[in-house]
């Protein structure tokens, strides 16, 4: 079978550069061996991938999901896709070291809401009310915030046309549906403030995506089911109409689920390591 695999695949700069932030902590703490030194953990998923978290939790870092669960002197790696702010000031203030690993997109995203709301305007937000990265970013506005998924969603918000509103976006979105929902916005609030905070990377990979899987017979999505943006490029390849498999791993593919196929695309989230996406295309190559 053909393979063609998109570019864009594998790790974006946000992720590699989280990794590399918690491999130089485990390094340091190698270096120390035999002194007294605090444990390396990681508050959430540092990134959205069960192989890596595996990886890691081999080597001793250890993912805890409550504040409450650190001690004072553990070094502490903020996950990529930040966390609310109350909650970093609550890890400092127990004594524990901070490694803020927060994707630099996601940090400017923070900064840019916490500006734009100052004066406590009506933060909109476009994204999954229970991914990480939405409750980080909501925790920066100073004044209301709504999170909503959908045109549907955003219409069924009761909103104050006497607030100032300001709209932005969960970094992983897609560019062209918060356009459109941009547009319906300014059509209700003239004055609405609108922040640019979908990641390039994000829109490069889902265009890739797109324009591959109008080429191919069917596509692979290669990326862990905890990842948005690994979901987002499984609906971009699927909405082409082609049969369309998101998998963690090659084992969940089926030789079956290929029979007739000649061409096939494979592509990858940003979490996704370059050694599962090698994996997905020498099996795809042998069929």
């Amino acid at each position: 079978m053909e393979v063609i695999r998109a570019k864009t695949a594998g790790f974006c700069m946000g992720v590699s550069l989280a990794l590399q932030k918690l491999d130089t902590a485990l390094s340091e703490a190698a270096a120390r061996a035999g002194e007294p030194r605090g444990r390396i953990r990681t508050l959430g998923p540092i990134i959205h991938n069960p192989q890596v978290l595996a990886h890691y939790e081999a080597r001793g870092v250890l993912c805890v999901r409550d504040a409450a669960e650190l001690r004072p002197g553990d070094r502490v790696i903020i996950r990529a896709h930040g966390i609310p702010r109350q909650v970093e000031e609550r890890v400092r203030a127990g004594g524990a070291l901070v490694v803020d690993a927060t994707c630099p997109k996601v940090k400017k995203a923070q900064l840019a809401i916490a500006r734009a709301t100052r004066q406590g305007e009506t933060l909109l937000l476009f994204g999954e009310a229970d991914h990480p990265e939405v409750r980080g970013l909501i925790s920066y506005a100073r004044g209301p915030a709504y999170v909503f998924g959908s045109a549907e969603e955003l219409a069924d918000l009761r909103l104050n046309p006497a607030r100032a509103h300001v709209l932005a976006s969960q970094t992983t979105q897609d560019r062209k549906t918060f356009s459109n929902l941009e547009a319906a916005l300014r059509a209700r609030f003239p004055g609405l403030t609108v922040l640019s905070t979908i990641c390039d990377a994000t829109r490069e990979r889902q265009e890739e995506a797109r324009s591959i899987a109008s080429s191919v017979d069917v596509m692979v999505i290669v990326g862990g089911r905890q990842s948005g943006n690994t979901r987002r490029l499984a609906d971009v390849a699927a909405l082409s109409g082609i049969d369309t498999f998101h998998v963690e791993s090659v084992d969940e593919l089926d030789a079956k689920s290929f029979a007739q196929k000649m061409r096939a695309g494979l592509t990858a989230g940003a979490s996704t390591p370059k050694s599962l996406i090698d994996a997905a295309e020498n099996w795809l190559a042998s069929l």
